[in-house]
C-alpha cells in the first residue's frame, strides 16, 4: 500500500521588506492563513490562530526572544518552534518552512496543517532512552487544569517515563471555564483529552472517578479508594478545590446547588424553564458568569445576592464594579447588595424543594434554584496527617513549586501557597491559569533536576462578564490607580499600583494591552504609573529585557 500523499503547497507571500524585525503579519495562503514572524533577522512562518479560543495571534504581542502572546487569555507560544509556553491552551502552533527568494517571502505548507482548527498535539514520548537509568514514575492527584498540563508538559520535556493520573471526576479532563461561561453540560464537549488519547498517544495510566485515600511519603506511594497502590519517583499534588455552601438554614434543600462538575452543570440546565426563578448567591466571577449564561436561557427571573456593597471592589475598584453591575441589570438581571441571608426556605411547608432566600430587611426572594458561588476550599483533608497545612487548608511550596521538606513532591494550582514575583511574597491562588501554569512548571523541574526554574509568572485572568474582562495582577494590592478610557462604555485600561508600582491592569475591549503588560512584568521593564499617566504607551515599549540587545 502506498504512503498517503501529502497537500504541500509552496507559494511567494510577502515581499520580505514589508516584515520587519519583531513583526508579526498574517497573510492568505492557500484556503487558510499563515503567521509570519521576524526574529533576530530570521523569518518564522507558524499557524495563524491561538489554538486554545481561535484568537487571530497577529493581535497579540511578539517579544524579541519569540514569545508570542494571545490578545485574548494570554496563551504563549515560541514562533521559533511553535511549541506552547503558558496556559491555558494546551496544543503546539503548527510551523513551516519560510525561505526568502529573491526578495519574496516563500513559505511550504501542509495544506492540511494550514487549514487545521485544532493544534499540533505533542508526540509520543514512551520510547525509554538508553541512557535513562531507570524508569521513573510520575504520579498526578487531581484531573484539572494542574494536572492536564503537567501531563502534556512532562511529554513535551521529552520524560519518557511513566505517568498516573487519578482524578476524582468520572470524565477526562475537562474545560471547566466553559460551564460557568457557557453552561455546557456535556463532558465530551468539554474535554481536552479522550481517555484513549490520554492512555495511546501520551501513554498516561488514567483513574478517572478514584479518589486518595492515603500518600506515604516514605514508602513513596499512593493509595486510592479502588484498593490499588502506586509508587511514585515524583508526586504532583493538584487535587483543586470543593466547593463551599454557606452554612444557614434551608442550605441543603434541593435544588440549593454550587458549580463545580459537569453533574452540577447538569442539574443546573435541567432545572432552567420559563417559570424558574434563580437565585445566585455571591457576586464572584462564577457566579456573575453563570447568571449571564442562564439569562440567555430565558428563565423568569435571574437574581444575584452579594454581600459586598459593590462587585469585585477588592480587586477591580468601584468604579469598574458598578459599571460591570449596571450593564448587568440592563440585561434584566436584579441584585441585591449588601444582603444579610437569613435562611432558604422550602416552596411548601411539606417540601424538600427550596422555594426562597430570605434577606435580612427585604421581602422573600423566589427562588426554585439557588446556585452558591461563595468560594471553594483547598480539596486536602486526605493530606492533613501527611503534611502542614495553611490555614485555609493550603499548603506553602518554595519556588520551584515544591512542597517544603520534600524535594520531589510538587503542590500546584488551588492547593498551593505560592511564591508571588516580582515581590516574592506567599500567595494562593484559585484559577485556571494559574493551574495550568503551575503544571507546566513542575513538569520541566521533574524533567530538569540540575536546571531548576522559579515560578515567576503573573496571573492572567479573564472573563465573559461585561464586555470581556481582561485582568492581570500581582496580588501586590494598590494604593493609586488611572484609568484611560470609559469605564460606564465598558471600554477601559485600568492600571492599579502601589507605592508608584504598576501591580495589576484591568482591561475591556482595549486588547492587546493585558498581553502586552504581562510581558513587560516579566522582563522588569513595566513603566511607572507616574509615566502612564503622562502619556507613556506601553503598546509602543520594544519587549526587550534589561541589559539585553535587540540581535
Amino acid at each position: 500500500m502506498s504512503a498517503p500523499e501529502i497537500d504541500i503547497l509552496t507559494k511567494e507571500v510577502l515581499p520580505e521588506s514589508e516584515l520587519q524585525d519583531g513583526q508579526m503579519k498574517t497573510v492568505e495562503f492557500g484556503e487558510g492563513k499563515v503567521l509570519l514572524s521576524k526574529i533576530k533577522g530570521k523569518i518564522y512562518a507558524t499557524s495563524a490562530f491561538c489554538t486554545h479560543y481561535g484568537a487571530p495571534l497577529e493581535k497579540g504581542v511578539l517579544s524579541h526572544d519569540g514569545r508570542v502572546v494571545c490578545p485574548w487569555h494570554g496563551a504563549c507560544f515560541n514562533v521559533c518552534t511553535g511549541d506552547i509556553e503558558d496556559a491555558p491552551g494546551l496544543d503546539s502552533l503548527w510551523n513551516f518552512s519560510a525561505t526568502v527568494n529573491n526578495g519574496q517571502i516563500v513559505v511550504s505548507a501542509n495544506q492540511k496543517e494550514v487549514k487545521s482548527k485544532v493544534g499540533r498535539i505533542v508526540p509520543k514520548a514512551r520510547t525509554k532512552s538508553a541512557e535513562q537509568k531507570k524508569a521513573e514514575t510520575v504520579v498526578i492527584v487531581g484531573g484539572g487544569s494542574g494536572g492536564i498540563h503537567t501531563v502534556e508538559s512532562l511529554r513535551m520535556n521529552k520524560f519518557a517515563g511513566d505517568i498516573v493520573l487519578i482524578s476524582e471526576e468520572p470524565y477526562a479532563p475537562i474545560d471547566r471555564t466553559k460551564m460557568s461561561k457557557a453552561l455546557v453540560d456535556n463532558a465530551e464537549k468539554l474535554q481536552w483529552r479522550k481517555p484513549e488519547e490520554l492512555k495511546d498517544d501520551f501513554g498516561v495510566e488514567f483513574h478517572p472517578g478514584t479518589s486518595v485515600t492515603k500518600v506515604d511519603t516514605s514508602a513513596q506511594t499512593v493509595t486510592t479508594s479502588s484498593g490499588a497502590t502506586h509508587k511514585y519517583d515524583h508526586l504532583v499534588l493538584a487535587p483543586g478545590g470543593k466547593p463551599k455552601k454557606i452554612p444557614i438554614d434551608g442550605a441543603d434543600l434541593e435544588g440549593v446547588l454550587t458549580l463545580r462538575s459537569v453533574q452540577d452543570t447538569k442539574k443546573i440546565t435541567s432545572a432552567i424553564s420559563k417559570d424558574s426563578d434563580i437565585v445566585l448567591i455571591g457576586t464572584s466571577f462564577i457566579s456573575m458568569e453563570a447568571a449571564s449564561a442562564i439569562l440567555k436561557k430565558e428563565p423568569k427571573s435571574v437574581t444575584l445576592v452579594g454581600m459586598d456593597e459593590t462587585p469585585f471592589e477588592k480587586i477591580l475598584g468601584k468604579d469598574i464594579g458598578n459599571a460591570i453591575m449596571e450593564n448587568m441589570k440592563r440585561q434584566g438581571i436584579k441584585f441585591y447588595m449588601k444582603a444579610e441571608i437569613e435562611k432558604l426556605s422550602p416552596a411548601d411547608s411539606n417540601g424538600s424543594n427550596v422555594g426562597a432566600v430570605h434577606v435580612k430587611g427585604q421581602d422573600p426572594i423566589p427562588a426554585n434554584l439557588v446556585i452558591m458561588g461563595t468560594g471553594v476550599a483547598p480539596a486536602t483533608d486526605f493530606l492533613k496527617d501527611v503534611f502542614k497545612l495553611e490555614e485555609d487548608g493550603g499548603i506553602k511550596v518554595d519556588e520551584y513549586l515544591r512542597v517544603e521538606g520534600h524535594k520531589n513532591v510538587y503542590a500546584i494550582g488551588d492547593i498551593a501557597h505560592y511564591v508571588q514575583y516580582p515581590d516574592k511574597f506567599p500567595r494562593r491562588v484559585e484559577h485556571w491559569n494559574v493551574a495550568g501554569n503551575h503544571g507546566r512548571e513542575a513538569a520541566h523541574n521533574i524533567t530538569h533536576p540540575d536546571d531548576l526554574v522559579a515560578y515567576t509568572k503573573v496571573p492572567i485572568f479573564w472573563s465573559s462578564i461585561g464586555k470581556g474582562l481582561r485582568y492581570l495582577g500581582t496580588g501586590a494590592g494598590f494604593d493609586d490607580s488611572w484609568t484611560d478610557g470609559n469605564i460606564d462604555e465598558l471600554k477601559f485600561v485600568t492600571y492599579q499600583a502601589k507605592n508608584g508600582k504598576v501591580t495589576a491592569v484591568a482591561t475591556m475591549q482595549r486588547d492587546p494591552i493585558v498581553s502586552k503588560a504581562n510581558e513587560l512584568m516579566r522582563l522588569d521593564i513595566m513603566p511607572s504609573l507616574d509615566e502612564i499617566r503622562n502619556g507613556k504607551n506601553i503598546l509602543e515599549i520594544e519587549l526587550i529585557g534589561k541589559g539585553e540587545n535587540k540581535v
